[in-house]
């Protein structure tokens, strides 16, 4: 009787586990942008990576909407096999300072799709690579995306973050942005570390070492010859003597 309510419980606890991961596996397949943090200011390239939830049918066109907040002068896309871009563009209502020229018009979404029979199959992720810059000075690009897949279905990816929040159900990839290292100040006077201060007293006392055995090498010499002098002097007068 014990067995029978232990296996019964085991089998009640497995049950729970598969429901709890056949429910959360989808959460971590969203749509993302790789890598997710990039320098304000500068370019970076980065891809869309699209994973294919769907069990039965294909991804066939991937929508990117590019923040309306944080306009960036540059885009560009890169050719992906098997499917074609369209790119739309839009107007600003304050014009970017790049590189000394104004910039008045910017892409405002990107649309990937694929050519007939093609698509992310089930199982499979495609990645849509793009470059852009400079980087707005903007803690985050939020990107707001539709995927479609060939049975007419939509997964919106379009759900913004909330700071210190749990991850919503649809999230939006999102790119972190931060800022670029600050130079180092320059000094404002001659400094000399303690090493350095140390390595020149150290100089300083090898200087001196090396004079003062100079110097007594020098009076070694001297002394040396005086000496052969007064002993040749000596024996001058003895042989006068004798």
């Amino acid at each position: 009787m014990i067995r029978n309510r232990l296996a019964k419980a085991a089998a009640l606890s497995a049950g729970a586990v598969v429901v709890a991961l056949g429910i959360a596996g989808p959460a971590f397949a969203h749509v993302t942008v790789n890598p997710n943090a990039a320098t304000q200011g500068g370019y970076a390239r980065v891809a869309f990576r699209v994973p294919n939830e769907s069990d039965t049918a294909s991804t066939v066109k991937l929508e990117v909407n590019l923040p309306e907040d944080a306009p960036v002068a540059s885009v560009s896309t890169m050719p992906v096999a098997g499917w074609t871009v369209a790119v739309e563009k839009r107007k600003l209502a304050t014009p970017l300072e790049v590189h000394g020229s104004q910039v008045s018009e910017v892409v405002g979404k990107l649309t990937f799709t694929a050519a007939a029979g093609g698509g992310v199959k089930p199982g499979e992720f495609q990645e849509f690579p793009v470059s852009m810059g400079p980087l707005p000075e903007k803690d985050q690009m939020i990107f707001k995306v539709l995927q479609t897949y060939s049975d007419g279905e939509i997964s919106r990816w379009i759900d913004e973050p909330v700071e210190g929040g749990e991850e919503p159900e649809s999230p939006a990839p999102v790119l972190k942005l931060t800022k670029a290292a600050d130079a180092a100040a320059p000094t404002t006077g001659p400094t000399v570390s303690a090493q350095a201060a140390g390595a020149g007293a150290g100089d300083a006392d090898s200087g001196s070492s090396s004079g003062a055995a100079v110097g007594l090498g020098i009076a070694g010499l001297i002394a040396g010859v005086l000496g052969l002098v007064l002993g040749g002097m000596a024996f001058i007068r003895t042989r006068k003597t004798a």
